[in-house]
């Protein structure tokens, strides 16, 4: 269980002054100089030491992730892009940190601009978040009037932050739908190769971060790798904030340590499950794009990326969606798909003419107006759609289906059985040949 003296976002719950004085009392900005003067290969060893892991959902090194930038500059400028643009389903996490301890971030984008040699950083915030990009707006400034960043600043790096605010679209949450946007194109990603680190922004080398991946940073550095790499399990190290929605007594964004049982993270942030731990059916541990989990499978699971990659989900966002024994989860899963046929982008046909009819099939579900048969076909063209796209939409839209279909059968089963019987409008089968 994390400690206080170990917690990182020490006003997550905005109790304190945002503003760079509140933001200097709680330890920012303190020795950032003499933490660029180290260097950029110091700075990305000590990241990839922490063992720190994208918190975006994709759980790729970060340090690792730094080290791909150029290390002799071309003549192209570098950039650093932050992913603010939180649109998963059940994730609130990283809205916090913008609104709350934004100073977290802006320190977080300086030093990870030394580290990939870049003097420019650009932080894109989702559409609906109004006034968390105000107060990230004001934070910078207050940084540019300290000149803690722009030219001839004191930590002696030169460094631009700019803020653009996105138009609400899902899709520009993959990194390269995200750069096509800031660039002032239809947000659709891109093909890769080439990736971001050798052509992004403008066609210059650019690191696309998640908001948490980058605000952490700085604390990691001024502790020390071993601190952080301390936390948590092998592999699956530090701090993590988790996002709790649904069915428990207190919804609520803590932070915590990586590898938590979830049974222990419940009780003792969310006041336990709505009606007990019977009551409990299903979690979606990741946001809404990874594969739903039953309640008996989840409770004693490690919430990090290997041990809920064991009981056949993943750890995503860490934005976790419980689900009590009164949800239909035929209809929340179809749900999804509707999410996910709304946003999907067109440009991959197993993605544009998948998505659709994924969700069709899940709404007759529903109902119960399928044949068994269906189920399995079903699953086959989550199949046909996973893996088979430009980024990871496709997947997103594919694994909630199959969560449900692995763990869930007997349940559309039933509801498919019961249309059958009950059914007496035209064109349904009789409720003699259920029989």
């Amino acid at each position: 269980m994390l400690t206080d003296q170990d917690r990182i976002f020490t006003n997550l719950y905005g109790q304190e002054d945002w503003g760079l004085e509140g933001a200097r009392r709680r330890g920012s900005w303190s020795g950032t100089k003499e933490l660029l003067d180290q260097g950029r290969d110091w700075l990305t060893n000590e990241v990839k030491a922490s063992g720190l892991r994208g918190r975006g959902g994709a759980g790729f090194s970060t340090g690792l992730k730094w080290s791909f930038m150029p290390k002799v500059n071309d003549g192209r400028p570098h950039y650093l892009v932050v992913n603010a643009d939180e649109s998963e389903p059940g994730t609130c996490k990283d809205r916090e940190i913008l609104r709350h301890d934004p100073h977290h971030l802006v320190e977080g984008c300086l030093i990870a601009g030394r580290a990939m040699d870049a003097h420019a950083a650009y932080i894109y915030v989702r559409g609906e978040f109004m006034r968390e990009r105000q107060r990230l707006e004001a934070a910078v400034k207050q940084a540019y009037d300290a000149r803690l960043i722009g030219k001839n600043n004191i930590h002696g790096w030169d460094f631009d932050i700019i803020v653009h605010h996105g138009a609400g679209a899902y899709i520009c949450g993959e990194e390269t739908a995200l750069l096509e946007s800031l660039e002032g194109k239809k947000g659709q990603p891109r093909l890769k190769p080439p990736f971001p680190a050798g052509m992004g922004l403008y066609g210059c080398p650019t690191t696309v971060n998640n908001v948490e991946s980058i605000a952490v940073v700085p604390e990691i550095l001024r502790r020390g790798a071993a601190w952080f790499a301390g936390l948590g399990r092998e592999n699956n190290t530090g701090t993590k904030l988790f996002c709790v929605s649904g069915h428990v007594n207190n919804p609520a964004t803590f932070e915590e340590e990586m590898g938590t049982p979830f049974d222990v993270l419940i009780e003792k942030h969310c006041g336990g499950i709505r009606g007990g731990w019977d009551n409990l059916l299903a979690v979606i541990p990741g946001g809404s794009s990874v594969p739903c989990v039953p309640g008996e499978k989840i409770r004693s699971a490690h919430m990090d990326f290997d041990g809920l990659r064991e009981v056949g989900s993943s750890l995503g966002t860490a934005a976790v969606i419980v689900m009590d024994k009164s949800t239909d989860i035929i209809k929340a899963i179809w749900r999804l798909s509707a999410f996910y046929k709304h946003e999907s982008c067109g440009q991959c046909t197993p993605c544009r003419e998948g998505t659709g009819w994924m969700m069709r099939v899940m709404e007759r579900m529903v109902r119960g107006e399928a044949q068994k048969r269906e189920i399995d076909m079903l699953f086959a063209v989550t199949k046909q759609v996973e893996g088979h796209t430009i980024c990871a939409l496709g997947d997103a839209a594919a694994w909630p289906i199959q969560g449900l279909i692995r763990n869930f059968r007997p349940v559309i089963e039933a509801r498919i059985d019961a249309y059958t019987y009950k059914s007496t409008t035209d064109g349904a089968v009789p409720s003699v040949a259920a029989e």
